[in-house]
């Protein structure tokens, strides 16, 4: 047997674990400050171009292209470097303006899909009749391709014969309505269904707990079983965010400038596909690491006390 006291074991362990749990800290420290300063760069590129031009001329570069450029000149390693860099910050200003309409398109999409998802959800579960046509709604809506759904609105049904023209101005063309009304109509099915597995998860006394104290059948959903529902919906709502934001480049097929669309024009100019489609997918993954820190943040910020494991937990 160790002559080792069983105390003096556990200091190492300790000390390890605490190692880890520090570093764990710095990586989402760091995580943080870098996301904060994409954010800031969106901020003031967008405030710049919409404000004609507030700290430099509209669509350049903060930063000189070529002035990076001309560091690594006659370098063979890091001119290759420094002219990638260049390349980047030229064409980052119309990425960033176009990334906007990612933006908006997303959240619109997902705020507006989660008002009709609700109660959707609710007649699936609870109602008779109503469960027969949610049902044949999601299921319409969840079968079918995004892009088809967007082609019949925007080319079947013609929609955008029908949007104001102030749309024209405001929001790039009326296209961006018409894709957006898509993105909510889709994502409303697929956060209703999210819903109602969260609701399924409910215990069943607690909707007749709320009856037994006076509520009615809809006001025992409304204050007692949604509360607890929705909370339970965050992760598989989490992920129809992070969908939406990499679904919303279907926009581009029904003539939206959005993101996707903008590089692909800005790589049919220069033919440097690779290049402009890395930078691209670099805005997608941090929009998507942005959407999952503060979906992760709703998480642990709603999560019922005593009820699942908590970073300390871990």
């Amino acid at each position: 047997m160790s002559s080792v006291e069983p105390g003096a074991e556990a200091e190492p362990a300790t000390v390890e674990r605490g190692g880890v749990v520090a570093d764990v800290g710095v990586g989402r420290g760091t995580a943080l400050v870098g996301l904060g300063l994409f954010w800031l760069y969106l901020g003031l590129r967008w405030l710049n171009d919409w404000l004609g031009g507030l700290f430099v001329p509209k669509g350049t570069s903060f930063v000189p292209p070529a002035a990076v450029e001309g560091v690594g000149r006659g370098v063979p390693v890091l001119a290759g470097f420094t002219d990638a860099l260049a390349f980047g910050l030229t064409h980052l200003p119309s990425l960033a303006n176009a990334a906007w309409l990612t933006v908006v398109m997303t959240l619109v999409g997902i705020g507006v899909g989660f008002v009709f998802a609700v109660p959707l959800a609710v007649t699936r579960v609870y109602g008779r009749v109503s469960a027969m046509a949610s049902l044949a709604i999601t299921e319409l809506l969840r079968g079918t391709p995004l892009l088809a759904q967007l082609f019949v609105l925007y080319y079947g049904l013609n929609l955008s014969a029908s949007v104001p023209a102030v749309f024209d101005s405001v929001l790039a063309n009326r296209a961006v309505a018409v894709a957006t009304l898509g993105f909510v109509i889709n994502s409303a099915a697929y956060q209703a269904e999210y819903i109602r597995g969260a609701i399924e998860s409910v215990d069943a006394g607690q909707l007749q707990a709320g009856r037994s104290i006076g509520l009615s059948k809809v006001g025992a959903i409304r204050f007692v079983v949604l509360p607890q529902a929705l909370r339970f919906a965050i992760p598989g709502w989490s992920n129809e965010l992070v969908y939406l934001i990499k679904y919303s480049s279907l926009a581009a097929f029904v003539t939206v400038p959005e993101l996707f669309d903008t590089a692909n024009q800005i790589a049919s100019e220069n033919f440097r596909y690779t290049a402009v489609f890395a930078l691209t997918a670099l805005l997608y993954l941090v929009l998507v690491l942005s959407a999952s820190r503060v979906t992760g943040w709703a998480e642990s910020y709603t999560a019922i006390p005593g009820l699942g494991a908590t970073d300390g937990d871990r």
